[in-house]
């Protein structure tokens, strides 16, 4: 029997595990899957929590299915030597034996970079520190306040308008050295600037934050701008398991990989989501749930590939769209070329809210339905640009 342990239950690990079962079951495996929570994490939604929305309840043991087992807990320690994983589970440690190992850990958001944001700013590091914002938020909002939302990337652009839209009550600033939706067209990025205007989001924009303080954010010379809460999302930051197991990495912790996602230390560990340095030949891949579930599925193909003696094919991708949620009512979908740059076209009200949702609530749907056959997981994979990979193989 062959062993393959898959570390992390985000979209990416849950994805390569029901599919692992999928394309293995006439072979003689074991496949298991460790997270620290039973519930899925819907990261796209995070923003939802915070503002005071609830969410459904989906459960990791009933997505995968009845192939793949579940254990509960961290992963403390790899031993590549031994081929083993060590995992707390609370009243102990487990270790789990492994053939193949894919490490999908992902990455948290970084709040080292500043001093005062590990402190007094709130993060969507999952649905425990979401909630916790959501409390804050619901208190402030009964004698009204300020909330500063730190970063302008699509996470703080989507935070920033689904609390102000759920807490009119809140004066809401949005701070971000780039222009927020930098990476959009002209036209979406005039419609994403009406949006603010209409929900009464204050946009700092070229501010560099210098420390977040109990009462506000500083920015560079000295300039505070008033915050009863804070939340961070400017930067990530990759789980240091990989590189204090002595698996080869970049500087930003990301294990460096192959085209198909191999490690490059360690052939026998595939690295997926945004917990890999994956690249095509026209760069480097940003961790999204749209590259990471793509990537999972990759990686359960190859893994089952290599268990019949058959060659492993390079990982091929290219995006497609930004959708981005403008509270509850709006949405702006900015759909772009392979390489992530703005396309000639988008959609915006209620028609991109329709597409917002479906994106949002398809990869529940994806691993259910990849218990019975190998669903499509991908809009894009890059066309022409990615049928020559970056690195041979």
């Amino acid at each position: 029997m062959k062993n393959i342990v898959v570390l992390g239950g985000g979209y990416a690990g849950v994805m390569c595990a029901v599919r692992l079962a999928l394309r293995t079951r006439k072979l003689d495996v074991s496949i298991t899957l460790v997270n620290p929570s039973e519930r899925f994490t819907e990261r796209l939604r995070m923003h939802q929590v915070a503002a005071g929305h609830e969410l459904a309840d989906f459960r990791i043991p009933e997505l995968l299915g009845e192939r793949v087992t579940f254990v509960r807990g961290w992963a403390t320690a790899i031993d590549t030597a031994r081929r083993e994983v060590t995992v707390d589970i609370g009243d102990g440690s487990r270790t789990l034996p492994y053939d193949k190992l894919v490490y999908a850990l992902g990455s948290y958001t970084d709040t080292s970079v500043v001093p005062g944001a590990d402190d007094h700013a709130h993060t969507l590091n999952g649905s425990r520190p979401a909630r916790s914002m959501a409390l804050h938020l619901a208190s402030l909002a009964e004698n009204g306040g300020t909330v500063a939302v730190c970063g302008g990337g699509l996470t703080g652009i989507e935070a920033a308008t689904e609390i102000a839209e759920n807490h009119p009550s809140l004066q809401v600033s949005l701070i971000s050295t780039e222009q927020p939706g930098w990476m959009m067209g002209e036209k979406a990025r005039a419609y994403l600037y009406s949006a603010f205007d209409r929900l009464g989001v204050t946009v700092h924009t070229g501010a560099r934050i210098t420390k977040v303080l109990p009462g506000g954010v500083e920015v560079a010379g000295g300039r505070l701008i008033p915050a009863d809460v804070s939340l961070w999302t400017a930067g990530v930051k990759a789980h240091a398991l990989a590189a204090e197991s002595g698996i080869k990495v970049d500087r930003k912790g990301l294990i460096l990989v192959d085209p198909a996602l191999r490690s490059l230390s360690h052939p026998e560990i595939y690295a997926i989501g945004d917990a890999a340095a994956a690249r095509q030949a026209w760069g480097a891949i940003h961790g999204t749930c749209q590259s990471g579930i793509p990537s999972g599925a990759h990686a359960a193909d190859s893994i089952a590939r290599e268990l019949r003696g058959r060659a492993v094919k390079p990982f091929r991708f290219g995006y497609f769209h930004q959708p981005l949620s403008l509270g509850r009512n709006d949405a702006l979908i900015q759909f772009t070329r392979h390489d992530d740059t703005p396309g000639r076209f988008f959609l915006k009200g209620k028609a991109a809210v329709l597409y917002k949702e479906w994106v949002s609530s398809t990869p529940p749907k994806a691993y259910v339905k990849t218990h019975r056959y190998p669903a499509p997981v991908s809009l894009s994979r890059g066309g022409r640009a990615t049928r020559e990979p970056f690195m041979e193989l």
